[in-house]
């Protein structure tokens, strides 16, 4: 069967989780990931054990493959983890940022704020992804990156619902553009204090979401 490649495979299954084509609790059944992909078994098969690998995807006895369901206690836990690399990958872009650089992170700020102030969050949370991104390619530090990738991944549901309370986008904004600034001006310790400072807040509004005994059928529903 001609189709796409394991890598393709791959990257095409994890951006249907990402945009919550397939929601967290929901079975991935072979022969209909093969018939949506024109995948062979083989290639559908590796795609999710390196989704496994990723966190993305849970295998379970007896019931097969199905889209992880992150509860709220591992996404904090995960932001922590990210609180450390993202503070370490800010202090490097400060140090490394290049006058291009610096432009294309304060075009990324301009058109954030265009967005809080045109009540777009959606568009926002994409920037502010892009954002991420983008500080971590300044930086350089490619062994945190690959981490970092894998962990976002695992965090997308949660970050959905924090994007649309209602003032978030204002808040985060405004820390957004402390790190940026902090990044241009070539200040190290300010952009780590500014990221982990971030972070931390965002932990803070993930935990309020905590709703314990029906976490994972929200997600589900989510």
């Amino acid at each position: 069967m001609e189709g796409p490649d394991t890598q393709d495979l791959v990257a095409k299954i994890r951006r249907a989780v990402l945009d919550g084509r397939f929601a967290p609790g929901q079975r991935l059944i072979e022969a209909e990931l093969c018939e949506l992909y024109q995948a062979s078994r083989s290639a559908v098969r590796q795609a999710l054990r390196e989704l496994v690998a990723d966190g993305l995807v849970e295998v379970q006895r007896n019931k097969g493959a199905r889209v992880r369901a992150v509860s709220t206690d591992e996404a904090v836990e995960i932001t922590e983890v990210r609180m450390a690399l993202e503070g370490l990958l800010a202090a490097k872009a400060a140090e490394r940022v290049t006058p291009e650089q610096a432009e294309r992170l304060l075009e990324i700020r301009r058109a954030m704020r265009e967005k809080v102030e045109a009540g777009d969050p959606l568009a926002y949370s994409e920037l502010n992804a892009a954002l991420h991104s983008l500080i971590q390619e300044i930086a350089g530090q490619g062994t945190a990156r690959t981490i970092l990738v894998r962990l976002q991944g695992q965090l997308v549901r949660h970050q959905f619902r924090l994007s649309l309370q209602p003032g978030r986008s204002g808040v985060s904004l405004v820390q957004h553009e402390k790190i940026v600034d902090a990044i241009v001006a070539r200040d190290p310790e300010a952009a780590e204090a500014a990221m982990r400072e971030h972070l931390r807040d965002v932990i803070v509004q993930i935990s309020r979401t905590r709703t314990p005994e029906v976490e994972v059928a929200t997600l589900a529903r989510a």
